[in-house]
């Protein structure tokens, strides 16, 4: 494995951040070739656990000549957001700067096909820099993962459409419970921004074999050995399935339960009041219409000090919020329904 540490200047003298970039060599020209980050949210760690374990396998491969494909891998995406903290708080999400999400706004290819990238010494912000520079590792890669994680919430894939049930494979070694399949994005995520490149890329469209994803590891806190190891092994089997690894590894199935669905069908259920939630539903389950999901305690210890929070269809709990003090209008959880809303979701879910 070759690692190389590249610099982004930073937008004042004397500011610089570095990205760690790792390199694996593989044996056959032919077999795919992989891109990994995790940390583009810089506050969210799972994935970065992942790599403290698939880092190692993947090592070991190569020197045993079991590495097909070709990798590239960063670890810390974004060493921009690791260094924002704020009253000893951690603000990974958005930049400092420009107050614009960490992973919106990527170049993609405008209405020509062609896509313009800022180079490490164009007159704009470090982020801005920075999302080129991840879009330039991941080009050519027809195998694309981006290691994320939600509030607290299972294991679940954002995928494009077109590349359903072809992609089923990685969220059946991975064990995941979930996945929203989305056909069109309005927020440039960099998950989004590598898929319109690879679409553009593509000889005669065809997008056989690729894989582009965010994958969403679970919660904010679901960071451990054992489910990092476990993701890591999972991503490995994936790895092997796909001969990128040699190996007799095949994807497994699904497992029982899994959910699948366009990305309309997802329900985002905001707060009808701030206050202390009291859940009564967790990440996972199944709920039924009308079901008591929540209480958001409004005034505490009085008979209508309570605001109750009900599921507005059946469905499937993907996500709710992870800390207990909420605003009106916030995110409550995101329940992917049994029907697809009429005025369904396309892009980014959340800020």
């Amino acid at each position: 494995m070759k690692t190389e540490i590249e610099t982004i200047p930073g937008e004042t003298p004397g500011i610089a951040y570095e990205l760690i970039v790792h390199h694996l060599s593989g044996s056959d020209p032919a077999a795919p070739r992989v891109y990994i980050q995790s940390a583009l949210h810089a506050d969210e760690r799972p994935g970065v656990a992942v790599m403290h374990y698939l880092i190692p396998m993947l090592e070991h491969a190569e020197a045993e000549g079991r590495l097909l494909g070709s990798l590239t891998l960063v670890p810390h995406a974004n060493p921009i957001g690791a260094a924002q903290h704020l009253f000893s708080n951690h603000m990974g999400r958005f930049s400092g700067a420009t107050r614009v999400n960490f992973n919106r706004d990527f170049p993609v290819p405008g209405k020509d096909g062609v896509r313009h990238l800022d180079n490490a010494s164009s007159a704009t912000f470090a982020e801005r820099r920075l999302k080129s520079r991840l879009l330039e590792l991941a080009d050519g890669c027809p195998i694309v993962l981006d290691l994320h994680c939600d509030d607290e919430g299972v294991q679940y894939l954002y995928v494009p459409e077109i590349l359903w049930p072809e992609m089923s494979d990685l969220a059946a070694c991975l064990d995941a419970e979930a996945a929203l399949l989305w056909d069109k994005g309005s927020d440039r995520a960099f998950e989004e921004a590598a898929f319109e490149q690879m679409r553009a890329s593509a000889a005669d469209g065809d997008l056989s074999g690729h894989c582009v994803t965010t994958v969403e590891l679970r919660g904010q806190i679901d960071v451990d050995a054992q489910t990092g190891l476990k993701d890591a092994e999972g991503i490995y089997r994936f790895l092997q399935a796909r001969g990128v690894v040699a190996g007799d590894a095949a994807a497994p199935d699904l497992r029982g339960g899994f959910v699948g669905k366009p990305i309309r069908h997802v329900d985002m259920i905001e707060a009808p009041a701030g206050g202390t939630i009291l859940f009564h539903a967790k990440p996972g389950d199944r709920v039924e219409a009308g079901q008591l999901i929540a209480e958001i305690v409004v005034n505490p210890g009085f008979k209508d000090g309570c605001v109750e929070v009900r599921a507005p269809q059946g469905g499937f709990v993907l996500t709710r919020r992870a800390r207990r003090f909420i605003r009106m209008g916030d995110n409550l959880f995101k329940i992917i329904g049994d029907e697809a809303l009429v005025a369904g979701y396309e892009g980014a879910l959340e800020d």
